[in-house]
């Protein structure tokens, strides 16, 4: 029986400096995907807005969530698989991201505050000043049970780690998918 290939895209979401743009390319040369970083879709009134300090509002995310959706919409419609950095940090964006798309499956990096914070402040060559990691965390709506699509990835441990984390999360969604 000759099966049709399935394109899949894993979405590396959280607040900033969880590691997804790292953890994310790592992810993508590790299961050989497609790797595409979200803060590169975003528009240029976003990037000046969160370089001066102010945070996005959900009128300023939506062209840049049609933007991650239209990439997932890509590489499924391609049959390839995929990894996208988004923070997607509340249900209506991953709703609006799955919005038309079929195997969008999110990797929910995740870690408390002080752990994160502690990160940021070793971060450098990014927009997102550490004002604003309060915020991105008073923001998240915590993925829930019956968001089926996403699988929980705790940040606490090694780069490897985290990584391996991922990459056994994303195999074994593709390999239930071929079943």
């Amino acid at each position: 029986m000759n099966q049709k290939k399935i394109g899949h895209v894993f979405i590396v979401m959280g607040v900033s400096s969880t590691g997804k743009s790292t953890i994310g390319e790592s992810l993508a040369k590790e299961i050989n995907a497609k790797f595409i970083d979200g803060d590169d879709l975003h528009p240029k009134a976003n990037i000046l807005k969160m370089s001066s300090g102010l945070p996005l509002s959900d009128e300023d995310r939506k062209p840049w969530l049609e933007r991650i959706r239209d990439a997932a919409f890509s590489i499924e419609m391609k049959q390839e698989t995929g990894v996208l950095v988004c923070s997607a940090l509340k249900k209506k964006y991953r709703q609006q991201i799955c919005d038309g798309n079929n195997h969008i499956i999110f990797l929910h990096l995740h870690g408390d505050f002080d752990l994160v914070k502690e990160r940021m402040k070793d971060r450098a060559g990014h927009f997102m000043p550490i004002k604003l990691l309060k915020s991105q965390f008073e923001t998240l709506e915590m993925p829930e049970e019956e968001e089926v699509n996403v699988i929980h990835i705790d940040i606490d441990g090694t780069q490897e780690e985290v990584v391996l984390r991922c990459v056994n999360a994303a195999l074994l969604s593709i390999s239930q998918d071929s079943q």
